[in-house]
């Protein structure tokens, strides 16, 4: 269609079709928008990640049996923020290097716990090699965490970051290690 000058106008299906597709997408807009910043929120917070005080000294930790220790992280997942206590067995590996180990046994995610005598005081297995157990299926490791390839664990317990700052010894994130 042209006007009286000779130029192309807008015809009425044309003009139909901009302004319906224009409120769709200023429609879409209006709703996308406010979800932006919800879903891409959470990667931009950070976790904390820095250490936790274990409660215990250089001096507490011992290398003829792990010591087990309760401390509390400081936590952010998302929106919630919170406290969580954790637990960890402290002890000195051979070469006087401190060892933070997960109880958490790593087939099935049981707490795994020290042989004790009947008042409570560590003391090696039968055998004398294995000393953590696990309720659930019988795993067995070592004071140092290693598994025993017999059974169901397939790898070794987990370890903490650790670090001692005046004496005082610093928990931090939770690494696998190698079979």
């Amino acid at each position: 269609m042209s006007d009286k000058n000779g130029k192309q106008g807008l015809s009425r299906r044309q003009f139909l079709s901009y302004a319906l597709g224009g409120t769709g997408a200023f429609m879409a807009a209006t709703i996308a928008a406010p979800l932006v910043p919800f879903a891409i929120d959470p990667l931009t917070r950070t976790s904390g990640g820095g250490f936790a005080d274990s409660g215990l000294k250089e001096s507490d930790v011992k290398s003829d049996f792990p010591t087990m220790v309760d401390f509390k992280v400081h936590r952010k997942d998302g929106w919630i923020e919170e406290n969580v206590k954790m637990r960890a067995w402290l002890i000195k590996d051979e070469s006087g290097k401190i060892m933070a180990m997960s109880p958490i046994c790593t087939h099935l995610g049981c707490q795994v716990a020290g042989t004790v005598d009947g008042n409570g005081n560590p003391k090696p297995s039968e055998d004398g090699e294995w000393w953590f157990h696990c309720p659930c299926h019988g795993g067995r490791y070592t004071i140092y965490g290693i598994n025993d390839k017999a059974k169901p664990p397939q790898r070794p317990l987990d370890l903490y970051e650790v670090k001692v700052e005046g004496g005082k010894i610093m928990l931090g994130a939770i690494s696998q290690r190698k079979a």
